[in-house]
């Protein structure tokens, strides 16, 4: 599953009426009650939705998490967690290969950047996000004044309860819920495995199964300098699973294209994907030859590179979808369906079709497509630094806006997490950045043309190479300071810049904003506008019944625990400690099967019968990472960290026939804990015992 939630983008077709088998993403305020316990037997009840919820987290930088401990232990995958870990390596102290456990809460070490959202409470605002919508207006005004509205109801919520709180959009715009959440600042890295053991196989084992990952970490949540007090937390299984056990995932999924249209899904098929894979292709043999240059050049891009291979595979693996016959003749047919449907009811008689509005709009963005994702998304401007000036220089002249009127990440809700990010200490590597800015310019020049006025500009008679070179050798935005500076400073301290980063992203601010507008007005307000008539006629022959599609906001899923066939062999539901070390000899422990040392050196302590991996039919997809297993009492039974390669169709339709989400067992988790990591402290945490606590008795 990895980290290509970021990278996902939207497409899809309109499912049955009745979802099939253990099908759903499904909102906490609209849980399945009756179909699990028609199918299961398992009465669902509010008290135990409340729970599971409140003890689930959202991580910031794209995955999931829950709560595991009164004292703040956090629980996550190591591949979500492998930014603080990095960040907090260094030269010479590389926690990313070695790993890192602190024994007691005075050696956990903050996170730079790291925000963490429990989700405490959610409000139906369909109607405040829809007052100032007029029949009469554009779909481009109607758009504004949602956006508004959003932004002024999120303002109100913050003011009122000190939480963060997001509008969010359901069914294209027919649903819009406020949630709020509690963030969480303060995360400190309590444990992380060596990658080697997390991530176990490496990019040929990514989204396959079997599987032997420990692909774990724990953190701590403080408040107020001391480790957060939490009512709600999720108590670790002492028994595990068996096969076909009734579980639950309560995660993030960040987004599915299961109730878009064709028109969208074929220009995402040929348009947006190719592009796509293009551009991580040749980014991927550009961190590789960086790599190849010193120990410590392959230090600093490894993640970069782990992401970017499993956004390549993950990619490889929805475009399936979109190439299967049997699923573009079932969404053809769907679609006809609704169409039809639409046509016959008598209120819209004479009325436009919306799914031919919706295809004029992917003509739209098709035109715009390449100014919109070099310019406007920076696909022409990667890595960190060339990020910082875009937000230094936005934000300059978005600040002095009234809130409802700016772009929708600089509202006054979304600002603190914007600043937390922005100030964060974090290492920035000015070689890496060097590389990435070079190949980018150049791929932008290839893209746009050198004829097109942007990139003359950029490049100001110089190569992408010598361009890059200069701009961030030159620019001082790795220092917090700067930053800080620049950005009280406002509209006088940006205009007055010299910076050359600062020159580059304000050169290109007008094509890229006028492009952005273009964008809303032309595509996303006539989507929201169009998929809201398209929802209203799903609704009117189904209800509720389908959940919507996925926004990286907390959904529970379910399904059993179980096996399937491939080539007509039966693959186990679990795999075993033991098959990790069979796993590895079969490819004579040669990288990327090279068990961790610490796993040769403790094997003959080990139960080598210890469930280590496990599959189950809960739908998952990017975003879900670190969602934890919950059995039917609630407790911890695993943790979502991949699905196989049959599940990334699901990102179209969900099948159970192969399809499955990929769990570490928590029964390998205290195995390893104990035995390999020395960490029984944090194994009896997990099992009711109390954190041990600084010395001086924080």
């Amino acid at each position: 599953m990895k980290r290509f939630l970021t990278i996902c983008l939207t497409l899809s077709f309109f499912l049955p009426a009745v979802a099939a088998a253990d099908e759903g993403m499904w909102l906490y305020n609209e849980a399945p009650k009756d179909k699990i316990k028609a199918k299961y037997g398992f009465e669902l009840t509010q008290r135990w939705l409340d729970h599971v919820r409140l003890s689930s987290v959202r991580f910031n930088n794209g995955g999931s998490g829950s709560f595991v401990s009164a004292d703040g232990l956090t629980f996550t995958n190591h591949h979500v967690g492998a930014g603080c870990v990095q960040q907090l390596s260094s030269e010479g102290h590389d926690y990313i290969q070695s790993g890192f456990y602190a024994k007691t809460q005075a050696e956990e070490r903050k996170c730079p950047n790291l925000e963490l959202n429990e989700l405490v409470g959610i409000e139906d605002v369909t109607e405040k996000v829809n007052a100032g919508v007029k029949p009469e207006m554009s779909a481009a005004d109607a758009g504004q004044a949602q956006r508004a509205a959003m932004s002024q109801i999120e303002k109100d919520c913050g003011s009122s309860t000190g939480l963060r709180c997001d509008v969010v959009t359901f069914y294209s715009g027919q649903v819009y819920n406020l949630y709020k959440y509690k963030k969480f600042t303060d995360v400190r890295l309590v444990f992380a495995p060596e990658f080697d053991a997390a991530f176990f196989g490496g990019d040929p084992d990514n989204f396959t199964y079997p599987r032997y990952d420990l692909d774990i970490t724990f953190f701590r949540v403080y408040e107020d300098g001391h480790p957060a007090h939490l009512d709600n937390y999720l108590r670790w299984s002492h028994s595990g699973v068996k096969d076909r056990d009734l579980i639950f995932v309560s995660g993030h999924p960040g987004n599915t294209s299961r109730q878009q249209t064709m028109a969208q899904m074929d220009f995402t098929r040929d348009v947006a994907y190719p592009l796509t894979l293009a551009s991580l292709k040749r980014r991927i043999s550009l961190l590789q030859d960086f790599s190849k240059q010193s120990e410590e050049n392959a230090r600093i891009a490894k993640e970069d590179i782990f992401g970017m291979q499993n956004s390549q595979k993950a990619i490889t693996g929805y475009n399936t979808g979109l190439l299967d016959k049997s699923i573009m003749d079932a969404k053809t047919a769907d679609e006809a369906k609704l169409r039809a449907s639409y046509k016959a009811d008598p209120k819209n008689a004479g009325a436009h079709d919306p799914w031919e509005e919706i295809a004029q709009a992917m003509n739209q963005q098709h035109n715009m497509f390449l100014q919109l994702t070099y310019l406007e998304r920076l696909r022409g401007f990667a890595s960190t630094l060339p990020q910082i000036a875009r937000v230094l220089v936005r934000s300059a002249e978005e600040k002095t806006k009234p809130n409802a009127d700016r772009l929708r990440e600089f509202r006054d809700s979304a600002l603190p997490s914007l600043e937390q990010q922005l100030f964060s200490t974090a290492p920035v590597y000015k070689s890496l950045n060097t590389v990435l800015l070079a190949d980018s310019l150049a791929e932008m020049q290839d893209a746009l043309g050198k004829d097109n006025l942007d990139v003359q500009r950029v490049l100001n008679g110089r190569t992408p190479a010598d361009a890059a070179k200069e701009i961030v050798a030159g620019t001082k935005l790795d220092d917090v300071a700067v930053r800080k500076q620049l950005y009280e400073g406002g509209q006088a301290a940006i205009a007055a810049s010299i910076d050359p980063l600062i020159v580059a992203l304000r050169v290109i601010e007008p094509d890229a904003r006028a492009v952005r507008k273009r964008y809303d007005d032309k595509v996303d307000s006539v989507v929201r506008r169009e998929g809201t008539f398209i929802a209203k006629t799903r609704f009117a022959q189904s209800g509720f019944s389908q959940p919507p599609d996925a926004t990286f906001t907390l959904r529970l899923s379910y399904g059993a625990v179980k096996g399937y066939k491939e080539n007509g062999k039966d693959v186990p539901y679990f795999t075993t400690m033991g098959g990790a070390f069979e796993h590895a000899n079969e490819h004579n422990n040669q990288p990327p099967y090279n068990l961790a040392q610490s796993w040769m050196t403790s094997k003959s302590k080990l139960d080598l019968k210890t469930p280590l991996n496990f599959v189950s039919t809960a739908d998952i997809i990017g975003g879900n990472s670190g969602s934890p297993t919950v059995n039917k009492e609630g407790e911890v039974v695993g943790i979502i960290f991949d699905g196989n390669i049959e599940s990334l169709p699901w990102q179209f339709a969900y099948s159970d026939v192969q399809g499955r989400a990929v769990s570490v067992d928590s029964r390998g988790i205290q195995e390893a804990l104990r035995k390999i990591y020395g960490a029984s402290g944090l194994a009896d945490e997990l099992l009711g015992g109390k954190a041990e606590a600084a010395s001086t008795g924080k």
